[in-house]
């Protein structure tokens, strides 16, 4: 960005941006999941032969997880929950096994929306902190 008087002077931004690449990836990984995880209900009843009490509690219990954590994000113990759900949906393989293939998909997935999550904010600070230092020392 520059001002329209000299286009070579940087414009500081006027506000920090307040959304978290992390929080946002990793929801939507989890609203994913969700979706998977629901489905994952009739599977349960029909195929696996569950019946149909516990088979809901387990498809659509997991599938509210899900949606409930992704609005939980902004806590850091909410990471640690995704990282059970994740656990818990490959362990769904026991039963359904194609599970044992969806389940790692997701797991990284989560892996790559938590770690690359991080790593966008680390950077995103750094050049606002360097902005930061260079506007001060360009003022002083």
């Amino acid at each position: 960005m520059s001002t329209a008087e000299d286009p070579g002077t940087p414009v500081a931004p006027t506000a920090r941006p307040q959304r978290s690449p992390k929080r946002g990836m990793a929801a939507a990984v989890l609203s994913l999941e969700a979706v998977t995880l629901g489905l994952t209900t009739p599977v349960l009843i029909v195929i696996a032969e569950v019946p149909a009490g516990p088979a809901l509690a387990v498809g659509l219990g997991l599938a509210l997880v899900c949606v409930l954590l992704a609005g939980m994000l902004r806590r850091p113990w909410a990471y640690g929950l995704g990282w059970a759900v994740q656990v818990v949906a490959i362990s769904l393989g026991v039963l359904i096994p194609v599970m044992f293939l969806l389940g790692p998909v997701f797991a990284a997935l989560w892996a790559g929306a938590v770690l690359l999550g991080d790593k966008i904010e680390r950077e995103r600070a750094a050049a606002y902190d360097a902005f930061d230092r260079a506007r001060a020392a360009g003022e002083g």
